[in-house]
C-alpha cells in the first residue's frame, strides 16, 4: 500500500505539513479534495494547515488508498522541542514489518467514530489486502471496508471469524429493523460480508443459506428537452458547457467525463474511447458534431492548455475533480429554474430515455451506456413518454364508445 510520509516545513511564512507520496491518481485526487489542502508549486507538494484536523482528516480520507508515517514528523517537533496535538495523536508506521502498538483502528460509521475491538483488528487489513490483489475499484474497496466495518463495530468483542449464518442473518435484521437501513445498502453490506467469508476465510457457499431483501424498483430521474435547453442555456463557461454536453451527448457518468483523455478523442472516425469505466469495462460511444465544435472552441482558449485530460483542473495532467463537475450542474440547475431533485448522473439519464423515445433499440442503448445486464437498461422503458402516449385510458374508451 502507498505510504505517505509527512514533513513539517515554513512556507510563505507558516508552518505547514507537506505530503511527500509516489503519484498515485487516487490519492492524488482525494487530497485535492480536502478543505485546507494547497499545491505547492515551487515544491511540487500538496501541504496541509499543522491541525489536529487537517491530519485526522487526510488519515480518514485516505484511509482505503494508503498509510501515513509520522515518524519523521515526531522527529523534527523532538528536535525543536516543540510538541503537536495533531501529530502525537496519530500513530507513527512502523517500517520493517513491525506493527504499531496502537491499539484499535478508527473508523468512521454513520456520522460518527467508533472502534473495532483488538480481537478483530486483524479484518479490514486482510480484506483490504485481498480486494486489491483481486483488482477490485477503490470506490468498491471504500464501500467494501465501510460495511464490514459497520459490522466489527456492532460485535465489539466477539470474534467476527467465528460466526455462523444464522449468526448474521440475525444482524441483518437487526440491520433492516433498528437501523433502518434500505434495500440496497442492505445488499451492499451482505456482499462485503459475503466477500470476507467466501474471499478472505475461504467459506465455501457461506451466504446461500441467508435470504437476500427485494430491491426496490427506482426509476430514473430525467430532464425534458426543454429542461436541458435551459441547463445548456445556463452555463457561459466554456469550459463548464463542455463538460455538461459531453456528459449528455454520449449519456456518460461523471467519473467518465472528467477521466476522458486527450487522445480519447477521435474526429476521425467521430467516436469517444471511454476507457475502464464500471466493471472494468471499455466502450466505444459516437461524438456528436456539435460536442466537437463545443470541444475544439474550448481547447482553443483554454489556459493553460490540458496536457494529458480532457478536463484538467488547477494541476497539469490531474483530471477535473467529479465534486467540481457536479457543482457545475447543481448551479446551472439552479440558475435555469429547475426544481426537480435530480444529480449530474440525470443527464445520462436523459441521454438514454431520448434515444429510447426516438425509436432506438433497447439493445444499442444498452451497449452505449456500457451496461453488463439489458434489465438495467430496460429500467428507461418506463419513464419513456412516446411509449406511455401511445396508451390510453380505458377511461377515454368508455367516452368514445358513447357510454359517459
Amino acid at each position: 500500500m502507498l505510504t505517505i510520509n509527512l514533513l513539517l516545513k515554513e512556507h510563505k511564512g507558516k508552518e505547514r505539513i507537506f505530503l511527500e507520496f509516489s503519484f498515485d491518481k487516487n490519492v492524488n485526487d482525494i487530497i485535492s479534495k480536502l478543505g485546507q489542502s494547497k499545491w505547492s508549486q515551487s515544491n511540487k507538494r500538496w501541504h496541509l494547515p499543522s491541525s489536529k484536523k487537517s491530519v485526522i482528516a487526510l488519515q480518514q480520507a485516505v484511509s482505503s488508498f494508503a498509510i501515513l508515517d509520522t515518524s519523521a514528523l515526531k522527529k523534527q517537533l523532538l528536535e525543536r522541542k516543540t510538541t503537536l496535538d495533531s501529530v502525537m495523536s496519530v500513530p507513527a508506521v512502523i517500517n520493517k514489518g513491525k506493527k504499531t502498538s496502537f491499539p484499535e483502528k478508527r473508523v468512521v460509521g454513520h456520522g460518527h467514530s467508533k472502534t473495532i475491538h483488538p480481537v478483530n483488528a486483524h479484518i479490514i487489513p486482510a480484506m483490504r489486502q485481498r480486494l486489491m490483489l483481486k483488482a477490485y475499484s477503490s470506490s468498491t474497496i471504500k464501500t467494501y471496508l465501510n460495511e464490514m466495518s459497520q459490522l466489527l463495530q456492532t460485535l465489539n468483542n466477539i470474534p467476527a471469524d467465528e460466526l455462523k449464518p444464522e449468526n448474521l442473518e440475525r444482524y441483518l435484521v437487526y440491520c433492516y429493523e433498528k437501523l433502518g437501513l434500505k434495500e440496497n445498502t442492505l445488499h451492499s453490506r451482505i456482499n462485503a460480508v459475503k466477500f470476507y467469508y467466501e474471499q478472505v476465510l475461504g467459506h465455501e457457499k457461506f451466504f446461500w443459506e441467508i435470504p437476500r431483501p427485494k430491491k426496490q424498483l427506482i426509476l430514473p430521474k430525467v430532464l425534458s428537452e426543454i429542461e436541458l435547453g435551459n441547463l445548456f442555456k445556463a452555463l457561459n463557461n466554456l469550459k463548464h458547457k463542455a463538460i455538461v454536453f459531453t456528459a449528455y451527448s454520449a449519456g456518460l457518468r461523471v467519473s467518465e467525463v472528467v477521466h476522458l483523455k486527450l487522445k480519447d478523442v477521435d474526429s476521425q472516425r467521430m467516436t469517444l474511447f471511454i476507457e475502464r469505466a464500471k466493471g472494468k469495462k471499455d466502450r466505444i460511444v459516437n461524438l456528436s458534431p456539435l460536442l466537437l465544435d463545443i470541444l475544439r472552441s474550448y481547447l482553443r482558449i483554454i489556459n493553460p492548455k490540458p496536457s494529458k485530460f480532457l478536463f484538467e483542473g488547477e494541476i497539469s495532467g490531474v483530471p477535473y475533480s467529479i465534486r467540481s463537475a457536479q457543482h457545475i450542474f447543481h448551479k446551472a440547475k439552479k440558475k435555469a429554474g429547475i426544481k426537480k431533485e435530480v444529480s449530474f448522473h440525470a443527464l445520462r439519464h436523459s441521454f438514454a430515455t431520448h434515444l429510447l423515445e426516438k425509436g432506438v433499440d433497447i439493445k444499442y442503448i444498452k451497449d452505449i451506456l456500457g451496461h453488463f445486464d439489458i434489465k438495467t437498461t430496460e429500467r428507461y422503458t418506463h419513464v419513456s413518454k412516446k411509449m406511455l402516449s401511445n396508451i390510453s385510458s380505458p377511461l377515454d374508451d368508455l367516452l368514445i364508445k358513447g357510454f359517459l
